[in-house]
């Protein structure tokens, strides 16, 4: 198997424990108060790898396309991240963690439309399958 399927893979499962791990976190407290120190700590954590894992002339590379996408990724992110702790403080963690799973069919979408990737018979029915746990789980 490919090196980038293992990684894949174990973001996967630490995708996993995070929305069970910050659920006990939110106890008594706002979603915004614990989406802002869970982003402290991953902004420590984040910047602590980076220094032993990016070779320091690396960062010269860096254009101003890199850091425009990037950013706009990011603003992407935090939107992402605040609606998703807003419902997980509500939420139960398996309906809350499907629905925001419903991004790979967003994400092949605009993969297929801006960066031209192949929608292939296995990625649609992939997708399709997603949605139908999708609507299953999210069906009270």
């Amino acid at each position: 198997m490919e090196r980038w399927v293992w990684f894949a893979v174990a973001s996967m499962l630490f995708a996993g424990c995070t929305s069970v791990l910050a659920k006990h976190g939110l106890a008594g407290i706002s979603g915004e108060l614990g989406l802002a120190v869970r982003t402290l700590f991953v902004c420590a954590f984040v910047f602590a790898f980076a220094l032993f894992a990016v070779p320091a002339g690396e960062v010269r590379e860096l254009t101003r396309t890199n850091v425009t996408w990037l950013a706009l990724s990011a603003l992407t992110t935090a939107a992402s991240w605040v609606f998703y702790y807003k419902a997980l403080k509500d939420g139960d963690v398996s309906t809350v963690a499907l629905i925001d799973k419903g991004s790979f069919v967003v994400a092949v979408v605009l993969a297929w439309l801006f960066l031209g990737e192949k929608l292939t018979p296995r990625v649609l029915l992939g997708g399709a399958l997603i949605v139908c746990g999708l609507l299953v789980v999210a069906k009270k």
